[in-house]
């Protein structure tokens, strides 16, 4: 019995080597158990050994990113190149997070049978087989660096008839259409002059739906620079065409724009952005640093090995491929324009500048509605949604917790009338993610829960560039961690693809029992424009945090209350509410997911706020609170994004952070919280308040005259972090006066 056109087209579109050893690992794991599901970390040993053994015989593999040798490679890093052939492999395979098992989605499983895995076992031996030849084919180290050697010496014979020549031509275009990531779609065509010696020889990797040639569009090529010192491989886009279009100078500034765009839209891993790139000394020097988007550099001599350099040419070319599908016109049969508009069909991001603004339109709507929140606290809200997608709000009953969310949504054009925002109020007997995400009924049947509802509203296409806001109120009147926990792990599986932030999978494939339900929550993650906020009160009814929680959180509090707050007419400059319901998710949406995703364009402000948290953590790690790099990364966002939208000074942000994301972490009894809320607060203080902070003193005295100068809520003028101070000395007055303290207890 033939296999099944689903199975049969799994290893078209290829993923390196990962797609085949996959599913043969997986096969080689069904048979050794007998079982249906099998443990998904065994799955990943055979895979991980299969490349090891490989490499140890001498054989040419694709390599993990960070390590050259697959045996050093590490768990996390083996965690993400597995994923990237899992999620491609979604509609035939399945995870399930809860127990660690792997396996085919029912259905297909008992349509293969024991016949139908020996066949997709034999398809999967062979695509491997194919793939790993091409790889050993050629040495493409060897043919750069004869090149670099040779091509001086050969500009001074004849050009017609050179061997030169027919490598460029002839040889090294046929080699490299011989690697399997180098399909049809492509053309690759060498050039050492037409009649003469070019100064810059070149070899370029077409894709055919977008341009042929060199003069315009977007392509891939080598470039070897004139006196031979070196060659790059580069991302490139044409040049003629636009200077003669356009004249050198508009030829030029069009050019750095679209540079500029497409590093926006690709991630170009590795490569230098700078323009930096030096071919010749005059002439076409300035074009080719102007056309040049990024690039490797390989310098004569040191040209590194086979395996990088296939692998830097694997990475280029997929992020080509990922532009290239994104930019044509959206059928096959339409005629494409040579110039490619940038994903057309993408939202487009808000300009910095334009934030600000934004956001004092929120606070006027929020206002006109009767409601007056503290200086500041809407930016605040706002960067800490942008650094994380989940939001803890947190205070007494009564102090518009829950309204603060529903207007911000509201003003944004999320309400419950049109499904965008969504209010949960949490029961105290949840103890699993059922009461969220749903269950399988007696029928077999999938009942989704409400976030799940609002996750596949959200990821239908005509919805996925608007906001959805779900509120969960009171989330912890029963433990967080036990009905919250899938969506909290699902949530740090984000990671860029194509241009979007996804996630692993939510639902269980156990429990999507028939066709329909695979087909409408099959694969469904955490969409990117949806956000998450939770409120909460901290009394006898209710259960506390763990650092699980407030990691990947930033907590926003309510407890200072002015109640001579009285309701303002509305504001003359306010604006009309509605033009804000045009706002797309971009304005919400995380920019960075990873802080080398920023460091480059931010590395002074990185740096500068890292060394505060080392002094920091130095303190808090006699309490054993210290943070990790998943906090570093979330301030170190919020910084960025407060420095790129100017909204606050950096004292005043870092104040906001200090307090959200460090301080709910201390609570105890012990002598060693009361040095570290005595050290905080002097750091809190800074030098200009005129306030001493003896702390060896005050470990043993009464520390009363510190903690009231801020009774009645009131801050001494003076203070660098003043809210942050405010909190401490609330906290140390506790420890003082009940023998025990924590951030919830104010």
């Amino acid at each position: 019995m033939p296999l099944p056109e689903t199975i049969t087209q799994i290893f078209k579109r290829k993923q390196k080597s990962y797609m085949m050893v996959l599913i043969l690992s997986l096969i080689e794991e069904l048979r050794a158990s007998k079982r249906e599901r099998v443990s998904y970390d065994r799955v990943k040993k055979r895979f991980h050994n299969y490349f090891i053994a490989e490499q140890e015989r001498g054989n040419r593999v694709d390599l993990p990113q960070e390590k050259k040798l697959w045996r050093e490679a590490s768990k996390s890093r083996l965690k993400d190149i597995i994923n990237s052939p899992v999620n491609a492999l979604s509609h035939v395979l399945f995870v399930d997070l809860k127990d660690n098992t792997i396996g085919f989605h029912g259905q297909i499983y008992r349509q293969l049978g024991d016949e139908g895995l020996s066949q997709l076992e034999r398809l999967a031996n062979e695509e491997l087989q194919a793939y790993n030849a091409a790889l050993q084919r050629f040495s493409l180290q060897g043919y750069l660096e004869k090149i670099l050697a040779e091509y001086t010496s050969a500009k001074m014979e004849a050009f017609a008839g050179h061997s030169m020549g027919a490598l460029f031509r002839q040889t090294l275009p046929s080699e490299l259409k011989a690697l399997p990531f180098i399909d049809e779609q492509y053309k690759v065509q060498g050039s050492v002059g037409q009649g003469n010696w070019a100064t810059v020889p070149w070899l370029a990797v077409l894709d055919k739906r977008i341009t042929e040639t060199t003069q315009h569009g977007e392509y891939v090529v080598y470039l070897f620079a004139e006196d031979m010192s070196a060659v790059y491989l580069t991302f490139n886009q044409g040049v003629t065409k636009p200077i003669q279009e356009k004249g050198r100078r508009e030829g030029y500034a069009y050019l750095r724009d679209r540079k500029e765009a497409l590093l926006d839209l690709l991630a170009l891993t590795n490569m230098n952005k700078d323009e930096n790139i030096r071919l010749v000394d005059s002439g076409l020097g300035p074009d080719y640093q102007v056309s040049t988007v990024a690039y490797i550099k390989y310098e004569r001599g040191n040209v590194p090995n086979d395996e990088q350099l296939i692998q830097d040419l694997e990475n280029v070319i997929e992020d080509y491929r990922l532009y290239v599908e994104s930019a044509i016109a959206p059928s096959d049969d339409e005629a494409i324009d040579e110039e490619v508009e940038l994903l057309p069909q993408q939202a487009e991001p808000l300009k910095d500048e334009e934030v600000k603004s934004v956001l004092h339109h929120i606070q006027s709507h929020i206002r006109r509605q009767g409601f007056f929140f503290p200086e500041h606290l809407i930016e605040n809200f706002y960067l800490s949604l942008k650094a994380k997608p989940f939001v803890i709000l947190a205070g007494i009953s009564g102090t518009g917790k829950t309204r603060l969310v529903k207007l911000f949504a509201e003003a944004l054009g999320a309400t419950r009338e049109n499904g965008q925002y969504t209010l949960i109020p949490v029961r105290p007997d949840w103890s699993d993610p059922a009461d969220l995400l749903g269950y399988k009924d007696l029928s077999g049947r999938f009942q989704p829960g409400p976030v799940t509802q609002v996750f596949v509203e959200a990821r239908q296409p005509e919805n996925r560039h608007k906001p959805y806001f779900i509120c969960l109120d009171e989330m912890n009147l029963a433990r967080v961690e036990h009905y919250f926990s899938d969506l909290l792990s699902v949530l740090e599986t984000q990671e860029w693809r194509e241009s979007e932030i996804q996630t692993q999978e939510l639902i269980s494939c156990a429990l999507l029992g028939t066709p329909e339900d695979q087909v409408k929550y099959g694969g469904l993650g955490i969409p990117e424009n949806v956000f998450l906020i939770g409120t909460v009160n901290m009394d006898e009814t209710t259960h506390p945090f763990s650092k699980k929680v407030l990691d990947r959180a930033s907590t926003l509090e309510f407890n200072y209350i002015n109640l001579q707050q009285y309701p303002q007419g509305a504001e003359q400059d306010a604006g009309d509410p509605a033009e804000l319901n045009e706002l797309n998710h971009l304005f919400l949406r995380s920019d960075y997911l990873q802080l080398v995703d920023a460091y480059d364009t931010h590395q002074e402000l990185v740096v500068r706020t890292t060394e505060r948290l080392v002094q920091i953590n130095t303190l808090l790690e006699d309490i054993h609170a210290h943070v990790g790099f998943r906090v570093r990364d979330a301030i170190c966002f919020y910084m960025i994004y407060n420095e790129r939208f100017s909204l606050m000074d950096e004292e005043e942000a870092f104040d906001w952070q200090l307090l959200q994301k460090i301080l709910p972490r201390i609570q105890g009894s012990h002598s060693s919280v009361r040095r570290v809320l005595l050290n905080l607060m002097k750091v809190a203080i800074g030098s200009d308040a005129g306030i001493a902070v003896n702390v060896r003193e005050l470990m043993d005295d009464d520390a009363s005259p510190l903690y009231l100068r801020w009774a009645a809520g009131q801050n001494p003028p003076g203070v660098r972090h003043p809210q942050s101070a405010r909190k401490l000395a609330y906290m140390l007055r506790r420890l003082e006066e009940d023998g025990f303290t924590s951030y919830w207890l104010s």
